[in-house]
């Protein structure tokens, strides 16, 4: 088994100066003056704090989480694929190292630009056998130099962070020893510059406080990540945003003309008391993000290597530390391939959203562990839940304020790897919250159903129990609850058993395999066993007390009985579906399965009475709309007892189907006088893939032998005809579900 203890570092060598090198960076030395010059101080001090905040609500977040799990390798990736899954983590990790990656690219390409400012290195470039830029040439051997450090030894790399956080600190101890001598006047500098929106200017500002996920990529080198995190990451975020408030203060006190604040690019340079350090410390600032990254992006890779999201090759640890190196390599192209591809302009506001996403679902986990409340959930650094969602959902209002485009692109790529996943099914060996983030939105969703009295026809939907027994055995039922539930509905299969003599798991495993027999046919329907001497008095058992709350079964779907000795009690189980307002379905097996029926029709035959036809024609309707009934042609036959007859009731029916746009056929059928009208049903059928058809509803007082024997006289009189009963119940008005009323 791979060691994974890492280098053991502390709260300040592992997270603190990662973090605070990759705040105080290029923006801060390039940038800040600009930022100051278009919005002034007020607004730009209104800036720093807003985006500051976020990383300060995700820095919370982090160490309610940290003090409450062990953090391993990965950083973000490992925090949100260990709270909300593997899926959610690995579509947020996968993009992050890229975002990781190509930041190195970033870094470097600022690196090299202001150092051929200060030292011109053409000579060199034109000596070369192929063709490159200055710019190109200085990142490219950086980058080199860079990856050598970093593969060589994190601990190297970190030593090396000590001397870059020392030039920065010189530089700014230079800056606030500085004054105004050295300021070009207004009257020197080119024409006037307009002046940008609050949002643009807090758009290009906002990437100098996203610098904690340096710290937080180095989660599995920490030797107390429950400590190490949350002090380093806080104190990082604390120390970033002193500098940044004090920097325009001082700023703006020396050079109060805004124009120039806007066009100096360098005015940090020209206020410090040694303008040379400021250039040290841009270089210093550049370099060490680009080191950051290039520590953090290896071990992100690394965790989801080891996760089995990739390749196991890539989650190699080499030495005591297990470093990445295989994960470094692969890190080393995609930022060559970037800095030798020029312009990263379209890519840097999708690699922002991609940093944001996971500073958003951190707040996001600890924000549901608390709402969740679990007895695990214990962690040492206590915060409420809504200040961690809070950052979430400012997370989310930054992004599309910034860039809606890339907000999209970012999305569509995260949600294309969890699906990714999501069909790989690896099934990760460790417990996730997903459970109580379902039992907490459940629990919710049945409190409010509880203060309703009744379901309401326009959102009425079947929610059924199929009584199949074996779903082996009797699967066309299945097929059938399927196709009548596409949506917000749901099926419960449910099967009686005797009680077992010896093994009392034996109805947990039936259950177990039922569920995985429905999982292979795609089906996502619950599975209910009941252990019963006999079956019809299990079938009672199951319809009286199933269910949870409100939500119970409405529908109950079961095959039609044809045994003499059984039909007098299984009469009595309809007169209880009856009773206890659940409607009830009967189905006749097929002989063979058909074929698809695309282009067949399902018959629905009505006597003119109100109390089926409803909940008939909706059934119908829901059959039409998927599965094996899809697209067949809905046919209602209205039955009249002679030509002579007068039947307001069809025309109205007409009207009604074509003011609610129903694909459905009218037809009158006279009954013979000649033969039964069970005969012309017959013959008119021959040909349909379903013949619907009502129940008397029982009398209040009908016997279980008088209802029986009506039950009898319906199953033989349509024998051989691919049979549907419908008898309707509860408390809504179907007619007016299908616009019958």
């Amino acid at each position: 088994m791979e060691k994974t203890n890492g280098n053991q570092f502390g709260a300040f060598k592992g997270v603190f100066t990662p973090s605070i090198l990759t705040i105080l960076g290029v923006i801060m030395y390039l940038r800040f003056g600009w930022v100051l010059g278009n919005l002034g101080l007020p607004l730009t001090l209104l800036v720093v704090t807003m985006a500051t905040s976020v990383t300060f609500l995700t820095g919370l977040s982090l160490a309610a989480t940290a003090t409450n799990m062990h953090i391993g390798g990965g950083g973000a990736y490992f925090i949100i694929s260990r709270s909300l899954g593997l899926e959610i983590g690995s579509a947020i990790g996968v993009p992050l190292f890229l975002a990781q990656s190509i930041g190195v690219a970033f870094y470097i390409s600022g690196f090299s630009e202001a150092f051929t400012q200060v030292i011109p290195v053409d000579n060199i470039t034109a000596m070369l056998p192929f063709a490159i830029t200055p710019e190109r040439f200085v990142a490219v051997s950086t980058l080199i130099l860079l990856t050598v450090i970093a593969f060589v030894s994190a601990n190297l790399a970190l030593k090396t962070q000590m001397l870059i956080l020392a030039l920065i600190v010189l530089s700014l101890g230079s800056f606030f020893l500085g004054d105004s001598s050295s300021v070009l006047p207004p009257s020197e500098l080119d024409d006037p510059v307009t002046k940008l929106p609050f949002w643009v200017v807090f758009a290009v500002f906002f990437p100098a406080v996203t610098g904690i996920e340096a710290g937080i990529a180095m989660s599995g080198d920490l030797k107390d990540p429950a400590k190490a995190l949350p002090r380093g990451t806080l104190g990082a975020v604390i120390v970033g945003y002193v500098t940044y408030m004090l920097i325009p203060v001082f700023l703006s006190r020396l050079v109060p003309n805004q124009q120039v604040l806007i066009q100096e690019s360098m005015i940090m340079r020209q206020v410090a008391r040694w303008g040379i350090l400021i250039v040290f410390g841009v270089w210093a600032a550049t370099l060490s993000s680009a080191l950051g990254s290039l520590l953090g992006a290896p071990r992100t890779l690394q965790a989801l290597s080891r996760d089995r999201v990739l390749p196991r090759i890539l989650g190699r640890g080499y030495g005591e530390a297990q470093e990445p190196r295989n994960a470094m390599v692969l890190t080393f192209i995609v930022a060559l391939t970037a800095i030798l591809l020029g312009d990263l302009n379209l890519l840097a506001p999708v690699l922002t959203m991609f940093f944001l996403t996971s500073y958003g679902l951190i707040n996001l986990s600890a924000g549901l562990e608390g709402l969740i409340d679990s007895p695990t959930w214990r962690p040492k650094f206590q915060i409420k839940p809504a200040i961690s969602l809070m950052g979430a959902v400012t997370c989310l209002l930054i992004m599309l304020m910034i860039n809606p485009g890339a907000t999209f692109v970012a999305g569509v790529v995260t949600s294309s790897i969890y699906f990714w996943m999501k069909r790989r099914d690896l099934g990760a060996q460790w417990g996730d919250m997903r459970y109580g983030i379902l039992m907490l939105l459940a629990r919710f969703s049945i409190g409010r159903l509880a203060n309703r009295n009744t379901p309401e026809e326009r959102t009425w939907r079947p929610n059924i129990l199929v009584l199949s027994g074996s779903p082996q055995k009797r699967w066309y039922l299945i097929e059938l609850a399927r196709a009548l539930v596409r949506g917000p509905s749901c099926v419960t299969v449910a099967t009686v058993i005797p009680p077992p003599e010896a093994d009392s798991n034996r109805a947990r495993e039936l259950q177990r395999t039922i569920q995985t027999f429905l999982r292979k046919r795609e089906s996502d329907a619950l599975v209910k066993v009941v252990e019963d001497e006999d079956i019809l008095s299990g079938m009672e058992v199951l319809i009286k007390g199933y269910g949870f709350g409100p939500i119970t079964p409405n529908t109950i779907l079961m095959g039609e009985t044809v045994e003499p000795d059984s039909m007098d009690r299984f009469a009595g189980l309809m007169q209880l579906i009856h009773r206890l307002h659940r409607n009830l379905v009967l189905v006749r097996e097929p002989g063979e399965t058909p074929p698809p029926v695309s282009t067949g029709r399902i018959d629905i035959w009505w006597r003119g009475r109100q109390s089926n036809i409803g909940l008939t024609l909706t059934l119908a309707y829901l059959l039409q709309r998927g599965g094996y009934f899809e697209n067949a042609r809905i046919v209602i036959k209205r039955i009249l007892q002679s030509d002579d007859e007068q039947d307001p009731s069809e025309e109205a029916l007409r009207e009604h189907i074509q003011s609610q746009r129903l694909d459905v056929d009218v037809q009158t059928v006279v009954r013979s006088g000649s033969g039964s009208i069970m005969q012309q049903i017959h013959e008119e059928s021959a040909d349909a893939a379903l013949v619907c058809m009502g129940l008397r509803a029982p009398d209040p007082d009908e016997t279980q032998a008088a209802y029986a024997a009506y039950y009898r006289g319906v199953i033989a009189a349509t024998d051989g005809l691919p049979l549907l009963l419908v008898l309707a119940a509860g408390e809504v008005d179907y007619r007016a579900i299908i616009g019958l009323k």
